[in-house]
């Protein structure tokens, strides 16, 4: 794993912390392991097992990830899938509220777009694993894609690409978990490096291009507009997002091997939902530049 994730770097510290976890600890009352420790005057001191003791060790089974309060691949699927329902039903909620009161729209997905941007910093940053924050995440990015998406549906000449966008970003997402799985689709040290100064600079671009739209320098879709510098940088924007999903199955892979603590599916999960998040804007801005 490549040095620069916040994530990892602590799940690699907290590994090796917690690897010799219960080593030297006394064994439980009444366990088949008490007394089987020699004592200082030597080996001549120690206790042996019974023969039906060593039967009742063999005959156990073996710890899994989920004894141990590891990472599991189940686990990680399934706070996925939680916090992806979250953010659906945010959404629409979201979608049918502006509905009836369009004024609505552009406070809430302005405002959603804020406070998620400011709770995914904290994500990534705090110390330990904020299970609420990560929840809320999902639900105030729901708010901010339902009014978003509503917006961007009640333009007539974009009517109809935030559907175009979903389904783009479902295939987008079985392609991407396909082709990693058979190999075709790699992630290394070095692509992890420059994935990271991609992103970063893609990022360092869009929040210059906010800060020249909403003080009015420039308008539409910001830099570019709807030609063709417009679109080849929705089109970078979209293979980064797009690769950025590769990079999260990596990490959830690499987490499940080494035995990550349990407590870190949460922000697993939540790495996949703003990699989708990402990816869907993404989409929305490259199919309207084509209308346009």
């Amino acid at each position: 794993m490549a040095n620069g994730n916040p994530v990892f770097d602590r799940l690699n510290k907290q590994i090796e912390k917690e690897r010799y976890a219960g080593f030297g600890t006394p064994p439980p009352q009444g366990s088949p392991y008490q007394g089987t420790q020699a004592t200082s005057a030597g080996y001549g001191a120690q206790q042996t097992l019974s023969a039906d003791q060593l039967n009742e060790m063999y005959a156990r089974q073996s710890a899994g990830p989920v004894d141990t309060g590891r990472v599991t691949l189940d686990d990680v699927v399934m706070k996925s899938l939680g916090l992806f329902a979250l953010l659906v039903a945010a959404g629409g909620v979201t979608w049918f509220t502006v509905d009836k009161t369009p004024s609505l729209a552009s406070p809430l997905w302005l405002g959603g777009m804020l406070i998620g941007l400011g709770l995914g910093f904290a994500i990534a940053f705090m110390r330990k694993v904020a299970v609420p924050l990560i929840v809320l995440y999902a639900v105030v990015e729901g708010v901010f894609l339902g009014a978003f998406s509503y917006t961007i549906n009640s333009i007539p000449k974009y009517q109809g690409v935030p559907m175009m966008a979903v389904l783009a970003t479902v295939c987008t997402f079985a392609a991407m978990y396909a082709g990693y799985a058979m190999g075709l689709i790699k992630v290394t040290s070095k692509t992890r490096r420059m994935f990271i100064i991609a992103a970063g600079g893609y990022m360092i671009f869009l929040l210059l291009q906010f800060v020249l739209q909403i003080t009015g320098a420039v308008g539409g879709w910001g830099i570019g507009g709807s030609g063709g510098l417009g679109i080849i940088l929705s089109l970078l924007g979209t293979g980064l997002a797009a690769y950025s999903l590769a990079i999260d199955f990596d990490s959830i892979d690499h987490a499940v091997r080494v035995g990550a603590p349990r407590k870190y599916s949460w922000l697993l999960a939540h790495g996949l939902i703003v990699s989708v998040v990402w990816l869907y804007i993404e989409f929305v801005r490259l199919f309207a530049r084509m209308r346009d």
